[in-house]
């Protein structure tokens, strides 16, 4: 009954957010079948992210573990390197073959839509083997996932929607939009990993830590909400 608990928490925050992104797509909704394809090439994304970061980890002697970070250099080295680039470049190969030959693409919100089904996919796989990771303390560990890890993981994947639909209907089709498409949610992941990793170097940080933290978790969901809006009004 508790692995089921654990399973059910880790899924709940995925489940609420799929909700609140299809209920804003309610003038034109997109096929159940492509949305639960989309939330499954997601669960492939996590699965690819491996295939580029444990080789990288294995090449450079690289290692995420938040406990042992001696410098700032060091634990946004491995928040980028291994976490960040990996992770999005995954979602983004995903989402591209999704899309390609997607007869239903057809509106400049849909970008976002499929992006954050994606993203919600690796975002459950991820979130279940964490959970299970820490299986002593699941509880915990799922409420600061759900108030943070899956919430950021949809604003990454709002951001990589945004431009992808920006580039693929020509509405601002240059260079830096191409670029922006995987840029942009890496800068954010890679930031928002940053952050997190540099709060156990030195316990004195602590506190302004957190306060940065806050302070860009917050801006990331104004930037989601706005990217939103401008799509919509398209």
């Amino acid at each position: 009954m508790q692995y089921f608990l654990v399973v059910l928490s880790a899924l709940m925050p995925i489940a609420v957010l799929l909700w609140y992104i299809y209920r804003k797509d309610s003038v034109q909704p997109e096929p159940t079948k492509w949305l639960l394809k989309a939330f499954g090439f997601g669960i492939l994304s996590a699965l690819l992210s491996f295939v580029f970061s444990v080789p990288t980890s294995f090449l450079f002697g690289m290692d995420v573990d938040t406990s042992n970070y001696s410098s700032v250099n060091e634990a946004f080295a491995d928040a980028f390197v291994l976490a960040a680039i990996p992770e999005e470049l995954a979602k983004f190969i995903m989402l591209w073959l999704l899309l390609r030959k997607n007869p239903f693409f057809d509106e400049h919100f849909d970008g976002i839509v499929y992006a954050v089904c994606v993203g919600m996919g690796f975002a459950a796989l991820e979130n279940v083997l964490y959970l299970f990771q820490n299986y002593d303390s699941w509880i915990s560990v799922g409420i600061v996932r759900a108030l943070f890890a899956v919430p950021g993981h949809f604003l990454f994947a709002v951001i990589m929607g945004f431009y992808y639909s920006l580039w693929h209907f020509r509405i601002k089709r240059d260079r830096n939009t191409c670029t922006m498409v995987l840029l942009a949610p890496i800068l954010a992941h890679g930031t928002y990993d940053g952050i997190l990793f540099i709060m156990n170097i030195d316990e004195s940080l602590s506190v302004i830590i957190l306060f940065l933290f806050l302070m860009f978790f917050n801006k990331l969901k104004k930037v989601g909400k706005k990217h939103i809006a401008e799509l919509m009004n398209h």
